[in-house]
């Protein structure tokens, strides 16, 4: 049992961007460019905005876009400096190969407010982030080529339990098209233990006719987070 954890009080509206996404989910060009993306409880990051910059196609969902526009871009701004504060408590138990320090790291968070607020609110844009949550997504079936779901599902163990996320994972896989996949990271709750269900709910998956890969994440951070799970359908 690990002595240290991540508190936290419901779910956070942290912001990440484009370039911790593909270090998550070691996304290649071909993942990218195969067809739509869809971020899933994307909060405010900016990986949605960058990505549609880079030319491909991608959308955002989460439950807190329908909340009105300035309530969540003031929260998702909050959110960097309570999450700051709380990772100055526990610096040393993170590897910060990636990000430096604890002033680089609020920095790339401030940055990708920046982008994602910039974003939704531009009319151009607004339709590329939609409300709604798991496990009942606002999308007709088969519609999107790859599904990412970063700092989710298994990291609020403590919050939803076993049947919410086979309902996900099964709701996620309604909304992929064949030849599709799904790929979700971390695997590990706020203890920073792996999700003690996750053997159960890949042989849940597998038995269904999709495959399942435990793969490397090459972006080392959070304590046990070394691998991402990519659903194949």
């Amino acid at each position: 049992m690990s002595t240290q954890r991540y508190e936290q009080v419901g779910v956070a509206m942290t912001c990440r961007g484009y370039e911790e996404y593909v270090r998550m989910f070691d996304l290649k060009e071909a993942d990218l460019s195969a067809g739509q993306v869809l971020d899933v409880a994307a909060g405010g990051s900016s990986f949605t905005a960058d990505a549609n910059e880079r030319g491909y196609s991608a959308v955002a969902v989460d439950p807190r876009y329908g909340a009105g526009v300035q309530q969540w871009v003031m929260e998702a701004e909050q959110e960097i400096e309570t999450s700051t504060a709380k990772l100055a408590k526990l610096a040393d138990a993170f590897d910060w190969s990636y990000y430096g320090t604890l002033e680089q790291h609020r920095e790339g968070r401030k940055a990708s407010h920046a982008r994602f607020t910039a974003d939704v609110l531009s009319n151009d844009h607004k339709q590329n982030y939609v409300g709604g949550q798991l496990p009942d997504l606002p999308f007709s079936d088969e519609r999107f080529s790859l599904v990412l779901c970063s700092h989710f599902m298994f990291l609020y163990a403590n919050h939803f339990g076993p049947d919410f996320h086979v309902k996900s994972i099964f709701e996620l896989m309604r909304i992929c098209k064949p030849g599709g996949q799904i790929r979700i990271y971390p695997l590990i709750s706020l203890n920073w233990e792996l999700y003690p269900e996750l053997e159960r709910l890949i042989e849940t998956i597998n038995r269904s006719g999709a495959t399942t890969e435990l793969l490397p994440s090459k972006l080392p951070f959070i304590p046990g987070s070394d691998y991402f799970l990519r659903i194949s359908l």
